[in-house]
């Protein structure tokens, strides 16, 4: 069993990732195999929308100068996908917005590729609009056919400043019953 998560955040490192970081170290704890994949530093752009992966149909993206190919990889090789995103203007990160598009049109085009794996969308917010921003990252989940794993809360971690979500304890605990839950539905599914 394997997760890949997905840092949409521009800060490496930041509070996005140690929100994806809680929920990963749960999996771990369960023997499930993870891996964390932060865009910071990307040259990210969204869908061109050429069309060109409904003509292929070879599961990948025609604009090849990016890691959105290698995203694709990641996803198509694990059982279960994690998005999170800090709040940007109530929404995902462009980076995000980019992963979604992208890999989410390259799906469509491919019988949908993340048909019945699991998702969980994390959230890093300041202070609001963190709830579009966990919409938004579910609705690729949901689009895609794929099953989405909740947690206790909704999975948000409050802070600006590097590592300030730790200071969340709500937010952070919300993560571990998040990876808790995933951990526990993977091997449910195994059987």
């Amino acid at each position: 069993m394997k997760v890949v998560a997905f840092s949409g955040s521009a800060r490496k490192d930041g509070n996005t990732a140690l929100l994806l970081k809680t929920v990963l170290a749960e999996l771990e704890d369960a023997g499930v195999e993870t891996e964390l994949v932060q865009l910071a530093g990307q040259e990210l752009r969204g869908c061109i929308a050429c069309y060109e992966c409904f003509k292929n149909k070879d599961g990948y993206c025609a604009v090849k100068k990016d890691c959105i190919n290698d995203c694709l990889d990641k996803m198509k090789g694990a059982d279960a996908i994690l998005l999170g995103s800090p709040t940007y203007f109530a929404d995902v990160s462009p980076e995000m917005k980019a992963l979604m598009d992208r890999c989410g049109m390259v799906s469509r085009a491919n019988g949908d590729l993340f048909k019945r794996k699991l998702g969980a969308a994390v959230v890093a917010a300041r202070r609001a609009g963190a709830i579009h921003v966990f919409d938004s990252m579910n609705h690729f989940f949901l689009i895609g056919q794929m099953i989405v794993v909740g947690s206790n809360y909704w999975n948000i971690g409050m802070g600006r400043e590097k590592e300030e979500v730790a200071k969340d304890e709500e937010g952070m605990q919300t993560m571990r019953v998040l990876g808790q839950n995933m951990a526990w539905l993977l091997k449910k599914l195994e059987k």
